[in-house]
C-alpha cells in the first residue's frame, strides 16, 4: 500500500522538472526573439551613422517621399510590428526628447549591447546578472564621459557653431552647415532668457518652409514672417509704416443664427434692407478698428462663419487698413508674444492699449513669384525669433527644416548643460577602453559582462570607420592604441581617412547628446533582457 502512495510522487516530481525546462527554453527563445527583432531595427539604420552615413527613401502608401538619414524620422516612419522592436522607436523618440541629436548613435549602441547580451546568455548567465552589470556600467561610463567634458561659456559664439556644423555635417544638407549653424546658435541665443538661462523653449522659434531659391537663402528673421498674401480683394495697402497692429479672434462679417434656417424674402424692399443692415453693421466694426489707430490687421480663421466678407475688405481697403486674413489658431499664441500685444475677441474689447507696433510690414516679392508677409522692427519684441527656410523641392526643405531643429536642439543642450565633448567616435573608445581596464579590478561574472559590454561600445567608430569606406578593423585598433597612450582626444577624422585630434579638427558635440545615449540605450536593453514573455490579450 505504501509502495503504492509513494510512486505517484516520483512522477509527479519528474513531470514537473520536465515542465520547468519546457518553460525556460520558451523563455529563452522569446529572449532571443526579442533580442533579434530590436537589432534587426538597429541595422537598418547602421548604415546611416555619421557623416559618411548613406541615406534612405522612405516611401509611404499615399505616394509621400521623404529622403532622410535622421534615425528618429527614419524609425517614425518606419511600420514595426514586433513589440520588443517597438522601444528602439521610442528609445530613438526619446532621445530626440531628450537631446535633440544622437538618434541614430542612441539605436546602433542599443542593438551592439543587445547583441553581447544574447551571446553572454548562451554563455549560461542569468539575465539578472547581466542587466546588474549594465546599471554598474552606464554609472561608469558617465563619469568617463564627464572626466572628458570641456567646460563651456555661451558668450564663446565659437565652440557653440562648431558643435551646431559636427551635427549637420552628417545630414542631407551639410554642405550649407557654414550658413546654418552660426543660424541656429544666433536663433537659440536670442530666445534665451537671462533670468532663466537653463530653459530653452524651441516653440518660441518658428520655422517658416517657403518653396523656392536654394537652401542658401535661407535667413533669420527677428520679427515675423507669414507664407500669406495680403487680401488684395478691394485693393488695400501692401506695405504699412509705423504700423499698429491687432490680432483679432472675431468675425467682420454679418452674424448668423445660432441653428441652421433659412429666411424667405418676398420682395426687394425686404432684401435691400437686409443688406443695408449688413452694410450698417460692418461699417460700424469697421469705424471702431479705425478710431483705435489700427492699420494692420491679423484676423484669425473661423469655422463657424466667413472671418471676413468682400464687403468688409471693401471698407477695410478704404479706411487704408493692411488685412491678413486665415491666421491659424495655434499661430496666434506666438504671434501675440512676438508683438507684445494682446488677442481681441470682442469688437467692444477693441483698444490702443491692446495693439502691437512695429516699423514696417510689407508684402515681399521672393524669387519665382510667391509672396510672403514679413513684420520687422517691433517695438518691445518678445523672446521669439523666426527662421525662412527656402530650398528647391519639398525634399529638400523638409530635410533642411529638420536639420536645423537637430542643430537648435544642440545649442539647446549646450545652454542647459554648458559642456563640449569630442566628436569622430573618441569618447565611445575611450569609455570602451577605461571600461576594459575597470573590467580587471571586478570579480566573478560581473568583470566579464563588463568585459564584453565594454567592447560592445566600439560598434560607433566601427560604424563611423566602415560607412567613410575605410578599413574599420585597422583603424579601430590604432585608435584603442592611441587611447591606451593617453591621447583621449583621438577620433576618427573621415575626411581625410585617418586618426587625428579631433577637437582640433572642431568635431565637437555637447556632453548631454553623449550621456543621455549611453544611459537610454543601456536602460532600453535591461528593459529587454527582463521581458521572458509575451502575453497577447484580446
Amino acid at each position: 500500500m505504501a509502495a503504492a502512495v509513494t510512486a505517484p510522487d516520483t512522477t509527479n516530481a519528474r513531470s514537473s522538472k520536465t515542465e520547468s525546462y519546457v518553460d525556460n527554453k520558451r523563455r529563452d527563445d522569446i529572449r532571443q526573439a526579442n533580442i533579434l527583432a530590436a537589432r534587426a531595427v538597429a541595422d537598418a539604420v547602421r548604415t546611416s551613422l555619421g557623416p559618411k552615413g548613406m541615406d534612405k527613401m522612405i516611401s509611404s502608401a499615399n505616394g509621400e517621399v521623404i529622403i532622410t538619414n535622421d534615425g528618429a524620422t527614419i524609425l517614425n516612419k518606419m511600420e514595426v510590428l514586433q513589440p520588443a522592436a517597438k522601444m528602439l522607436v521610442d528609445l530613438s523618440r526619446s532621445q530626440d526628447a531628450a537631446a535633440g541629436d544622437g538618434t541614430t548613435t542612441v539605436v546602433v549602441l542599443a542593438g551592439s549591447l543587445l547583441r553581447r547580451s544574447l551571446s553572454l546568455l548562451s554563455a549560461g548567465i542569468h539575465p539578472t546578472v547581466i542587466s546588474d552589470s549594465l546599471y554598474k556600467l552606464s554609472v561608469r561610463a558617465v563619469d568617463v564621459l564627464h572626466s572628458m567634458a570641456i567646460p563651456l561659456e555661451l558668450s564663446d559664439r565659437d565652440s557653440l557653431v562648431k558643435s551646431a556644423a559636427t551635427s549637420l555635417n552628417s545630414k542631407v544638407v551639410s554642405q550649407y552647415s557654414s550658413l546654418l549653424a552660426p543660424l541656429a546658435v544666433d536663433a537659440v541665443l536670442s530666445v534665451v532668457d537671462p533670468e532663466h538661462p537653463d530653459l530653452v523653449d524651441l516653440r518660441d522659434i518658428k520655422i517658416v518652409k517657403k518653396l523656392g531659391g536654394t537652401v542658401d537663402d535661407t535667413e533669420l528673421i527677428r520679427g515675423l514672417v507669414f507664407d500669406k498674401k495680403v487680401s488684395h480683394t478691394a485693393g488695400g495697402p501692401t506695405r504699412v509704416e509705423n504700423a499698429k497692429i491687432a490680432v483679432i479672434q472675431f468675425q467682420i462679417s454679418p452674424p448668423k443664427t445660432d441653428i441652421e434656417q433659412s429666411i424667405i424674402v418676398s420682395d426687394y424692399t425686404q432684401m435691400d434692407r437686409i443688406l443695408r443692415e449688413e452694410r450698417n453693421y460692418i461699417l460700424g466694426m469697421v469705424k471702431k478698428i479705425k478710431a483705435s489707430g489700427c492699420n494692420v490687421l491679423l484676423i484669425q480663421k473661423s469655422i463657424l462663419r466667413d472671418a471676413v466678407t468682400d464687403l468688409s475688405l471693401h471698407y477695410l481697403a478704404k479706411a487704408k487698413i493692411l488685412v491678413v486674413k486665415d491666421v491659424e489658431r495655434d499661430e496666434i499664441e506666438f504671434i501675440t508674444k512676438t508683438l507684445n500685444c494682446l488677442p481681441i475677441s470682442n469688437i467692444e474689447h477693441f483698444r490702443e492699449e491692446k495693439l502691437g507696433h512695429a516699423d514696417l510690414v510689407e508684402e515681399v516679392l521672393i524669387g519665382d513669384g510667391s509672396k510672403i508677409i514679413k513684420i520687422t522692427g517691433i517695438k518691445d519684441v518678445g523672446r521669439t525669433t523666426t527662421v525662412l527656410v527656402r530650398g528647391s523641392n519639398q525634399l529638400m526643405i523638409d530635410e533642411a527644416e529638420r536639420s536645423l531643429h537637430d542643430a537648435l536642439c544642440v545649442v539647446r543642450c549646450l545652454v542647459n548643460k554648458r559642456y563640449l565633448i569630442a566628436g569622430g567616435g573618441a569618447p565611445e573608445i575611450d569609455m570602451s577602453w577605461k571600461l576594459g581596464v575597470w573590467a580587471k579590478e571586478l570579480k566573478g561574472m560581473e568583470s566579464f559582462c563588463v568585459k564584453e559590454f565594454a567592447e560592445a561600445l566600439e560598434v560607433i567608430p566601427y560604424t563611423l570607420a566602415e560607412n567613410a569606406g575605410l578599413n574599420p578593423i585597422s583603424i579601430v585598433t590604432e585608435l584603442r592604441n592611441r587611447h591606451a597612450e593617453g591621447e583621449t582626444n583621438a577620433g576618427i577624422n573621415v575626411r581625410k581617412g585617418q586618426i587625428t585630434n579631433i577637437l582640433e579638427e572642431n568635431v565637437v558635440q555637447p556632453l548631454l547628446v553623449s550621456t543621455s545615449a549611453v544611459t537610454l540605450a543601456i536602460e532600453c536593453v535591461r528593459m529587454i533582457l527582463k521581458i521572458d514573455d509575451i502575453v497577447t490579450v484580446r
